[in-house]
């Protein structure tokens, strides 16, 4: 079997690479009582594992990643997508920035009412000046700054989002009098630094994003350069917005000289208006289909000052999941702290009622599996209290625990059995590979395991990396308890992998 799929996959080399490269339950809750096939066929694991592993590891490539330290802002810096804040809230944003010393700086950010940015709300133009400070002693790899903010001024560009807008602000901020309400398609002043005119509250406004900079240019195997300017992410607690300093960053920015290609949402916002906002072209939204494989795109940053990369494992028809998380103490995720597998089971409960093309979802974590990378960490863990955290004394570098028995890990923040309520999307980028979005996790740590505390947000998209019908290994809550067992059990894996790899490169040299 092994050498007719690597035949088939010979043949179809290019076929197979592409749909590498773009890397995709039913009522109320269910839990399938039988467990999954074994995990026999190695044949499988050598086509989907390679594909996904081969794309983390390309992440960090040192060749493929230049950050530069304090960021050259100078430039035009727009969105490619329709972007989706806590709320939610749906904007592009265009950014220019003017050269030292003073770094003045023009920000454009257009709202919309629908999450595919077809139907503008309003629009406001941000100015100020920026200074940066030094390199951050939190979020590594970034920059700190400080900006001032000169003047904002506001354009409805509907009746209905004046309507909306003359509800919530207060109209004697604005120099109207009794009677006069907001209209479409005129110029209002928000704030005015030197008149001391402030009228931003009503629409929790803050440009606090600006306060955390990174800036990364990426080189590709094929054509120029392209550079990406992350922001501060913002709070997804409405209420502690306008005053959090970001730890995390939102989607990057693309520079308008140096963008990925082809980006039409870029060329769209670039030559936008506080008058004519982009109105973006049709979303690739598609429908949701789990079934498969789906990995970072690149090393994620999460507020709580973690970089972590994720790999996905879904099988739609028994309802399972299981996800890789890999945490590292730099940006650009190299120096490995540990390593996370959780799995269970989900069921999908309906279409999202906040964001189109979104469905809401319910996880439930069953079962854990614990890597530890750093020697303090080891310590930590094996003088944590008999049950909390594993095997106590039983913790070594590098050697995979179970910690399902001892109902996860208190030390780590790991609770078993646990639920969370998801938000997902599905859709296609620019090349047409389907991306997966899951929901933007609670900026103060914690966990949204109650339905109010659903995300109306999302995190980076993961790309598929692999379509084929995953086989995922049956965990027994008991398995791993001891070092014995772990360390043969990977020993055997290792030298079986490392073979079947020698049996797979021998045989396409023979076909070549």
């Amino acid at each position: 079997i092994a050498l007719f799929t690597l035949i088939i996959c010979k043949h179809y080399y290019f076929s197979c690479l592409a749909t590498a490269m773009c890397v995709k339950g039913s009522n109320l809750w269910e839990v399938p009582v039988g467990p999954f096939p074994p995990s026999a066929n190695m044949s499988s694991r050598l086509l989907w594992e390679p594909q996904c592993q081969t794309h983390l590891h390309h992440l960090q490539d040192k060749a493929r990643v230049a950050v530069t330290m304090p960021p050259l802002l100078n430039g035009h810096w727009v969105s490619s997508r329709c972007e989706v804040r806590p709320g939610p809230e749906f904007l592009t944003r265009s950014y220019t920035f003017y050269p030292r010393p003073t770094l003045l700086f023009k920000a454009l950010q257009h709202y919309y009412s629908d999450s595919d940015c077809k139907i503008p709300a309003y629009s406001l133009l941000i100015q100020g000046k920026l200074r940066l400070y030094q390199a951050s002693w939190i979020t590594r790899g970034a920059t700190e700054a400080e900006h001032t903010l000169h003047k904002v001024t506001m354009m409805i560009h509907n009746q209905r989002s004046a309507h909306r807008l003359s509800v919530h602000m207060l109209l004697s901020c604005l120099g109207l009098g009794t009677g006069v309400h907001l209209v479409p398609h005129h110029l209002y002043e928000l704030f005015n630094v030197k008149t001391e005119k402030d009228c931003l509250g009503a629409l929790h406004f803050s440009m606090m994003e600006l306060e955390l900079l990174r800036m990364e240019t990426l080189y590709h195997l094929r054509g120029r350069p392209s550079k990406e300017l992350f922001l501060g992410d913002v709070h997804t607690d409405w209420d502690q917005r306008v005053h959090y300093r970001p730890l995390g960053y939102q989607e990057p920015l693309q520079n308008t000289m140096n963008h990925i290609h082809p980006c039409p949402v870029c060329a769209l916002v670039y030559r936008s208006s506080v008058q004519h906002p982009p109105i973006l072209p049709p979303s690739w939204s598609i429908p949701l289909k789990l079934e498969g494989r789906w990995v970072s795109q690149r090393c994620e940053a999460r507020p709580a000052v973690l970089f972590l990369t994720r790999l996905f494992i879904f099988s739609e028809d028994q309802h399972r999941w299981e996800g890789t998380y890999n945490h590292y103490s730099d940006p650009m995720c190299r120096h490995r702290t540990f390593t996370l597998v959780a799995s269970g089971h989900f069921t999908q409960i309906k279409p999202s009622a906040k964001i189109r093309g979104a469905t809401d979802l319910v996880f439930k974590v069953t079962h854990t599996k614990v890597t530890v990378f750093e020697r303090t960490l080891v310590q930590m863990l094996n003088s944590s209290e008999e049950g909390s955290c594993g095997l106590v004394g039983g913790w070594e570098l590098g050697m995979e625990q179970d910690v399902t028995w001892t109902a996860g890990c208190s030390v780590l923040g790991i609770l078993l059995p646990h639920k969370e309520y998801e938000l997902f999307k599905t859709e296609k980028d620019h090349k047409g590979c389907p991306l997966l979005f899951t929901g933007e996790r609670p900026t103060d740590g914690s966990s949204p395991d109650r339905p109010e505390k659903r995300p109306t947000s999302f995190q980076s998209p993961m790309v598929q990396c692999s379509a084929g019908t995953p086989v995922l290994p049956h965990y027994s809550p008991h398995r791993d308890m001891t070092r014995g067992d772990n360390s043969a059990s990977a020993q055997a894996s290792v030298f079986t992998f490392l073979l079947m790899s020698l049996l797979n490169l021998w045989i396409w040299y023979m076909l070549v």
